[in-house]
């Protein structure tokens, strides 16, 4: 029943040779790689007025120098990032670039920056998305977690299936996104221009705090929430068809445009439009109210942008899996992480990423503005450690290239300034998690890389001889006689030649009449009868074992399960699973190998 309903829900698995035709166009790689960049614009613009309005009305200005400027920096990255693109055509995500230009620490660091800012990705996306549903109807304000927590699982299911299918999934809602938007800008303008504009009445805002640089400052990283998400172009090239690198080139300028352009348009509208945010209601959503009214239009904004925040969670679980599979395979995570899926997926990253995404939805309670000041701080370092990695990578040549160092250099220098930025402005709302998090998510994956050298060094054949084990002893374990305990029994004596039987004494009329019945099934097999006063049945068995442990009759000992398997699956849950329980206390006792000796009852 498992295995059906899985392939009901994902779809029958496709073969390895099937892997090259899974790759990606670039209408569907914009969908899959740009979400989450594109979508950040329903709430980067958001985020800056939400800090410049605790310096009152006048402070609301400062939006557009600061948008601005973040525009700009948009450029900057997308810029380096072309040329990182160009550069490591198999993928240059910033922990490959690193790692390989600065060392293994920087490359380590960059990692754990990325791996932690795709989780918030996810969560702010989804928290986004579910507070433009609540907008538009406030009634599921209430339920605004439990709406969260089943979009992430819907898009995991998604990406589960496949990346070409969940390609084809997210373009259509994506294209709508960025069409809605578009009519949403000229609509505005077209009203700004033509007189016919109805900006709200300024709201009279009393300040709490002065405009200081410190509080420009917290705006413009707030604002920088826009960027993230730009260097997952650079981390799924091969996902792209060939030519890779000139797709995901073409790619990431379509949407370093899109973003940068559609990001100014909306905060001047917001600026012209007076629309300051509200808690219960986005900013999209009044700017949207004030240019189409209460009509299907604005209906339509809401839920393309609902959507499109929906599904720019997507770019984790394109992201986050890959990142985590070169992770694996470099020996930094477990190995299971590289593994691919029966959908040529890696399932196992996506399975940690949707779960870790839950996880956070469920503790701030789909609050984005709870979970926007952990946010950005780990994509900007990774993207300044990209880009310094970048500027050693262009020296190393022979005849380095003076125009890629320079702006790779640039790209380094201004992500860094931003990366201090935003971690002193939003230390105290929450940034110092994420500074935390990341050292010690370094030292996780020193501590996973020593494990599996550990191992290595225990397993190899390097001057070891072979090894002389002869005939050891076999202990069955059984609580009574039937065919499965009978069929163990003579399995035990084709191992060897020294076979005891155990069993625990819960019940002495039971144990008595285990007795009258070994005589006649068993006389060659001496029964061991086990004492347990408080009716346990582990503590007995393992100190028995222990005694033969300790008079030294062999290197291993055998401890042969009897067991028998009902016809399905449900009958397993009206039987005792003390096999389970004894194998798991043996699991780490060396010496002792568990033999389970099934007898199927169908």
């Amino acid at each position: 029943m498992p295995s059906s309903l899985k392939r009901m829900i994902l779809g029958s698995p496709l073969s390895t040779a099937a892997a090259k035709h899974e790759r990606l166009g670039k209408l569907t790689g914009l969908a899959v790689f740009a979400s989450d960049a594109l979508s950040s614009v329903a709430y980067a613009t958001e985020e800056i007025l939400l800090v410049l309005m605790t310096a009152g009305t006048a402070a609301l200005t400062l939006s557009l120098p600061i948008a601005t400027g973040i525009a700009v920096l948009v450029v900057i990255v997308a810029s380096s990032y072309w040329q990182t693109i160009h550069a490591y055509p198999s993928g240059g995500g910033a922990y490959i670039v690193a790692k390989d230009n600065l060392g293994n620490l920087p490359g380590l660091v960059a990692g754990a920056a990325l791996l932690i800012d795709y989780v918030l990705t996810v969560a702010v996306s989804i928290a986004a998305g579910v507070a433009a549903i609540t907008s538009a109807f406030p009634p599921l304000f209430p339920w605004r977690v439990t709406l969260g927590v089943l979009c992430v699982l819907g898009i995991t299911v998604a990406n589960l299936r496949g990346v070409r299918e969940s390609g084809r999934i997210f373009a259509v809602p994506t294209y709508w996104f960025i069409g809605s938007l578009l009519l949403l800008i000229l609509a505005g303008f077209f009203r700004v221009f033509t007189g016919t504009a109805r900006p709200l009445p300024p709201d009279e805002i009393q300040a709490t705090h002065a405009v200081t640089l410190f509080l420009i400052m917290r705006a413009f990283s707030s604002g920088c929430a826009a960027l993230t998400g730009t260097e997952a172009v650079s981390n799924g090239i091969p996902a792209f068809r060939p030519p890779e690198s000139r797709n995901a080139g073409i790619v990431l300028a379509w949407m370093a445009t899109i973003l940068a352009t559609t990001f100014m348009a909306l905060t001047y509208l917001a600026h012209i439009y007076h629309v300051v945010p509200r808690e219960t209601e986005t900013v999209i959503s009044i700017l949207a109210r004030q240019v189409f009214g209460e009509t299907l239009l604005y209906y339509n904004i809401q839920a393309a942008t609902a959507l499109i925040l929906l599904l720019a969670a997507n770019t984790s679980f394109a992201d986050f899996p890959r990142l985590s599979s070169i992770m694996a395979r470099d020996g930094y995570m477990p190995r299971q992480l590289a593994n691919r899926g029966d959908k040529l997926v890696f399932s196992n990253g996506i399975l940690i990423l949707a779960g870790l995404s839950i996880l956070l939805i469920v503790i701030f309670r789909g609050n984005t503005h709870a979970l926007i000041p952990l946010y950005a701080v780990g994509v900007f370092l990774s993207f300044t450690l990209s880009q310094a990695g970048m500027v050693r990578h262009w020296l190393k040549e022979e005849h380095p290239a003076l125009h890629h160092v320079a702006l790779n250099g640039l790209g380094a220098l201004t992500t860094g300034i931003v990366t201090v930025v935003i971690a002193a402005s939003k230390f105290a709302l929450g940034a110092w998690m994420v500074i935390v998090l990341i050292p010690l998510l370094v030292l996780g994956f020193l501590r996973v890389r020593h494990h599996y050298e550990w191992v290595r060094d225990r397993l190899s054949l390097e001057g070891a001889g072979r090894p002389r084990i002869g005939k050891n002893p076999v202990v069955v374990l059984v609580a009574g006689i039937h065919k499965g305990v009978v069929e163990a029994l003579e399995y035990a004596k084709s191992i060897s030649p020294n076979v005891t039987a155990l069993t625990v004494d819960l019940d002495p009329t039971e144990t008595a009449m285990l007795r009258l019945r070994w005589a006649e099934w068993a006389p060659d097999v001496p029964l061991v009868v086990l004492e347990s006063p408080y009716r346990s049945i582990l503590q007995p068995l393992l100190e028995y074992i222990d005694r033969m442990e300790r008079q030294g009759e062999g290197r291993y000992l055998t401890v042969v399960l009897p067991e028998f398997i009902p016809s399905h699956w449900w009958e397993h849950l009206l039987h005792n699973q003390t096999a389970l329980l004894i194998k798991a206390a043996l699991l780490f006792k060396p010496g002792k190998v568990t033999v389970s000796v099934p007898y199927h009852l169908g």
